[in-house]
């Protein structure tokens, strides 16, 4: 019972902090010092596995947007939606090159708490000079979102690999500098999610194979259920926030949580 508690808590944690720019698997490793679930190869695979969970969300609440079979769709929005596919595709080429490659140095050397603690501090810093700093937002529709921006936000991806980052973090802010409003910056972000999201996924299971127990196929299902469900109230809560308030509060958040993590490992 005290397990499935835990599984409960982290499926939360991965529902909240996934599409908030201030890092699940930061948060995820983290809790998990608080929250061990035993076995460190299994957690390796929860935290990344339950993040289908949180794919699933972006899927549920975008359905009709991101689905280009629809009868009721014209022709000309069915071209518009494959239009949109093909930035997702361009914009997920970098980080699955990258991390296919890097997928093991970052798990071996990246992934200490220490790396997770400056990590959150200094995209903490980012977004608040980000939101400090006057800039032109030339695109404010998804529709016009072009390939060459798509593929630089995609760039800014790559950057999720470390953990403590952020992959929502790092896609928002590759938007906002290369000129996308908040509300298209996330969305974008939410829509690469997907692909990259589910490739770490089944790379992950590939990796670790399918040997679990029972109960760890009960603590997967029951934290991706617990994580799709957070996933989509954490999602309409971001962009019904970001209509009227800016990033800056999920930058203090960062630095705070940053300086108390390093503060503990001191002391």
């Amino acid at each position: 019972m005290i397990e499935i508690l835990k599984v409960i808590v982290l499926g939360i944690i991965q529902g909240i902090t996934e599409w908030l720019p201030i890092s699940s698997t930061g948060h995820l490793i983290i809790f998990e010092q608080i929250l061990s679930l035993g076995d460190p190869k299994f957690f390796e695979v929860f935290k990344v596995v339950i993040q289908f969970g949180s794919i699933l969300a972006v899927c549920v609440l975008y359905f009709k947007r991101l689905n280009p079979f629809l009868s009721t769709k014209s022709i000309s929005n069915k071209k518009e939606t494959w239009n949109l596919w093909g930035k997702i595709i361009i914009g997920c080429i970098p980080a699955g090159i990258i991390g296919v490659l890097f997928d093991d140095l970052v798990e071996d050397v990246l992934s200490g708490t220490l790396v997770i603690a400056i990590a959150l501090i200094v995209y903490g810093i980012a977004f608040i000079i980000l939101e400090n700093t006057k800039r032109r937002v030339r695109i404010s529709r998804l529709e016009d979102l072009d390939y060459k921006t798509a593929l630089g936000i995609g760039c800014f991806q790559v950057l999720a690999l470390v953990p403590g980052t952020s992959r929502s973090g790092s896609t928002i802010i590759g938007g906002t500098i290369l000129g996308c409003s908040r509300t298209v910056s996330s969305e974008f972000s939410f829509f690469l999610a997907v692909p990259v999201m589910a490739g770490a996924s089944l790379l992950k299971l590939i990796k670790f194979g399918l040997n679990f127990s029972m109960t760890q196929v009960i603590w997967l299902l029951v934290g991706t259920f617990v994580s799709f469900v957070v996933s989509i109230i954490a999602i309409r809560f971001l962009l019904s926030y970001i209509r009227k308030h800016d990033f800056k509060i999920f930058g203090y958040y960062r630095i705070i949580l940053g300086i108390i993590i390093i503060i503990t490992l001191f002391i």
